[in-house]
Order: structure tokens, then C-alpha cells, then sequence
């Protein structure tokens, strides 16, 4: 209810988020880009942007190319900004968006903030909790039609630094060029590309991000904070990507398991824009108002965790490097304590053996009590999954069942097999 009241309050005392404008320089190894938000008259954002295409390149572009698409990741990079004080009213200067676009990104917002929403305890609806206004003379967002990326036998391929994007890269190698893409890098991205035959940040299309200091500073004192759907900002930035280096495909390693919602019974998904949904949505809404500018898909969707798991298991030179727990990912590590970690060690134990295991992580996860309340989760004996990029519950049960009778006298796998019998 505190929340609650804190949103209401933040809306009669902010109405307005305004989505001023961006300037960007270009040239022919970066790009450049700031944007500029304000909440009222007092409140200013400037987050930056810098694209690095490294030995890639950039291709020369018009400038309203590049205009449009720079335009559009501003409205989902907006989104992080406008979460701190919910305002009713966000106004676009300088383009119009059509009511049938006005829709889509609200959709977007709707559901990419459904974590957000859920996990602050606020109650709003889909056709009340934002709405976008326009200047009078303000131009239709049709002037951004942009010039088709070529076919080619390149791929761009985003790399997070966990098992999936390992599969992606080594299975695509072996018959496409790699074009490798880092957003903000960090000591398990770069060294996963360097595995994978990468070893330069030049070879590397490198994309840094800087948050405004001005949404730090809201933060301390009390405005709203919570997930936004960061999938969905690497869809548009994708596009960028694509436009500068001539590369079209764009293979993103989302696996079937990122459509079950979270919390079940709802569209709450913490992997709602990595979902099919928001791929196909995305895909639909480029074709429509920028033109065919890349192919934005997700090479393992046909594949459930377990599968990738067993894909991941081939390739032990990533071992020492790859990560996927983001509470550890500052500093490199696996914390050995959240959801994620978890999630991993039990995917990964019946394809690698269990001193390997305890090697990568640093301690055996199956047999720590401390991680009960998450293993509930993961498992469904708890009502919720964790808010974390996981598998669905059934794979992790599946999995379990793969190593219970080998496993037996570890604290979790005995817990799992008592309630089994139950």
C-alpha cells in the first residue's frame, strides 16, 4: 500500500515526461548518442551512448536513417527513466507516433514493466497507466523509412557471458561470419569471445551505455526503481548495428522456456522481451515503419534448457569463464548465492560431472540449505519463480530426476526426493 500511495503521489506531482531529443555524432569508427528526458522543468536526464564497431566498420547511412532508428531507441531507453515517478502523460517532441504505433509501445511498456509493476505492489491498467502526447506541427513517424540490409552470409551475435550465447556462437561459427556484440563489456563477455576465436575488442562490435547520475540521485531518495526489459533495448540497438556494419541476421540465444510467466496464471514474465511474443511484435513493427532493416531471431528457440545445456557441456574450454549470475557480475564471479547460480548448477549437473562442477562454481549448490527458499522456487514447491532469466519448472525438475539417485546425501536432492514421495 506504501507503494501504492508513493505512485499516486509521484503522478499529481510529476504529470509530465518529456522525451525532448537526442544529437548524435558520427564517423566512421563511432557513434555517439545522448539523449534528452526531463520530468517537469527541474528534472533532466542525459544517459549517453557509444557505439564501437572495432575492424567491422560503419557503413555510411543517411542521416534520417539514422535518425529514425536513433529515435526509437530513445523511446525504449526512456522507459528506465520514466519508472522513477510513473507519469500519466509522456510527451514526444518533434515526431508524432500514429495511434496503431502509440498502441505497440504501450503494449511494450505494459508488459516489459509487469515485474516492475508486480514487484512494487502497484495497481494500474493497461489503458490508464500512461498515455503520449505530440506538439501540434509535430512530423508522422513514416519519415524514417530506412534502406534495406543486404543478405549476407554474416551473423551479428550478441554475447552475455552464460552457456546460451556459448552454444549460439560455436554452433553458428562453423558456417556463418561472426560478428560479435557486446553491450557495456565486462570480464565474462570479453573473455567468452575470446574463447570463441574473438581475442580483440576489436573484433567486436562494443556498445557502452552510461545511466544518467540524475536517476541514481532519484533513487536515493525514495522514487521508484524495478526491472525494465532490457532484451527489448538490445532489439533496437540491434538495428543500429545492423544498419552501420551491413550485417542483417541478428542471432539471439532466447531458448523456448522464456514464454512461462513468472507468476502463474498472468503475463507477469521477468522474460517477457525475450519472449516469442515480443520477437514476433518487434519483427512486425520494423517491417511496418522502418523498412527490412535486420532479422531479429533467436537461434535456440526450438530448444529446451536441457538441450542447451547438453549443447554447452561440448565445448569445455568455456568452463573457466563463462557466468551467468548477474548479482556476481561486477566482479566476475559466481556468487553462489541467487537464484541464477542455482538455476545453472542444477541444468548443467547431468552433463558434467559433480567435481567439475563444484570446480566452476567454487562450492557444491545441490548440497547448501541457504539456498532452499530459491530451489522452492525453481522447483514449484514454491507458488512463484525466481524474478530471474530461468528455465520453466519442468525442465528443472526433469533435470533433477536426471541426477537424484546419483546425487543422494546432498541436502537439496534429498529434499527434492522427500517431497516426491509425498
Amino acid at each position: 500500500m506504501q507503494n501504492q500511495d508513493l505512485f499516486e503521489k509521484l503522478r499529481k506531482q510529476h504529470p509530465t515526461f518529456t522525451y525532448e531529443g537526442f544529437q548524435y555524432q558520427y564517423s566512421e569508427n563511432q557513434i555517439d548518442i545522448t539523449f534528452n528526458f526531463r520530468i517537469g522543468e527541474t528534472i533532466h536526464f542525459t544517459p549517453s551512448m557509444h557505439l564501437s564497431p572495432g575492424k567491422h566498420g560503419i557503413r555510411l547511412a543517411e542521416p534520417k536513417q539514422l535518425e529514425g532508428i536513433i529515435f526509437h531507441i530513445g523511446l525504449i531507453e526512456l522507459i528506465s527513466y520514466w519508472k522513477c515517478a510513473c507519469c500519466p502523460v509522456v510527451h514526444v517532441k518533434g515526431y508524432r507516433l500514429s495511434e496503431v504505433q502509440q498502441q505497440w509501445w504501450k503494449n511494450l511498456y505494459w508488459k516489459g514493466l509487469g515485474e516492475f509493476f508486480y514487484q512494487n505492489g502497484i495497481s494500474s491498467d493497461i489503458k490508464n497507466f500512461m498515455s503520449f502526447s505530440f506538439d501540434e506541427d509535430a512530423a508522422p513517424i513514416e519519415v524514417f523509412q530506412c534502406q534495406k540490409v543486404a543478405e549476407s552470409d554474416a551473423v551479428i551475435v550478441p554475447i552475455g557471458g552464460g552457456k546460451d550465447s556459448v552454444v549460439t556462437l560455436e554452433h553458428l561459427k562453423q558456417k556463418h561470419r561472426i560478428v560479435p556484440f557486446i553491450i557495456n563489456p565486462r570480464g565474462a563477455t570479453l573473455d567468452c569471445a575470446r574463447v570463441a576465436g574473438f581475442p580483440d575488442e576489436e573484433d567486436i562490435v562494443v556498445l557502452k551505455r552510461e545511466i544518467s547520475p540524475r536517476l541514481l540521485e532519484l533513487n536515493r531518495q525514495g522514487y521508484l526503481n524495478g526491472h525494465t526489459p532490457f532484451s527489448a533495448m538490445l532489439a533496437f540497438y540491434s538495428l543500429l548495428v545492423s544498419t552501420v556494419t551491413g550485417v542483417r541476421e541478428v542471432a539471439l540465444s532466447n531458448e523456448s522456456s522464456a514464454n512461462e510467466p513468472t507468476i502463474p496464471g498472468t503475463e507477469i514474465n521477468h522474460q517477457y522481451s525475450k519472449s516469442v511474443e515480443f520477437e514476433e511484435n518487434f519483427r512486425h513493427y520494423v517491417k511496418e515503419n522502418l523498412n527490412d532493416i535486420n532479422h531479429y531471431y533467436s537461434y535456440l528457440r526450438p530448444y529446451c534448457e536441457l538441450e542447451i545445456a547438453q549443447f554447452f557441456a561440448q565445448y569445455p574450454q568455456y568452463f573457466e569463464v563463462f557466468r551467468s549470475c548477474n548479482a556476481g557480475s561486477k566482479s566476475n564471479i559466481w556468487c553462489c548465492n541467487c537464484p541464477k547460480c542455482l538455476f545453472a548448477y542444477i541444468i548443467l549437473s547431468p552433463f558434467i560431472e559433480d567435481t567439475q562442477m563444484i570446480h566452476i562454481f567454487g562450492e557444491d549448490l545441490l548440497n547448501k540449505p541457504s539456498l532452499q527458499q530459491y530451489f522452492d522456487e525453481l522447483t514449484g514447491i514454491a507458488e512463484n519463480k525466481p524474478f530471474e532469466c530461468v528455465g520453466t519448472v519442468d525442465e528443472v525438475n526433469q533435470a533433477l530426476g536426471m541426477v537424484a539417485e546419483k546425487y543422494r546425501g546432498k541436502y537439496l536432492i534429498d529434499r527434492w526426493l522427500k517431497i516426491k514421495k509425498q
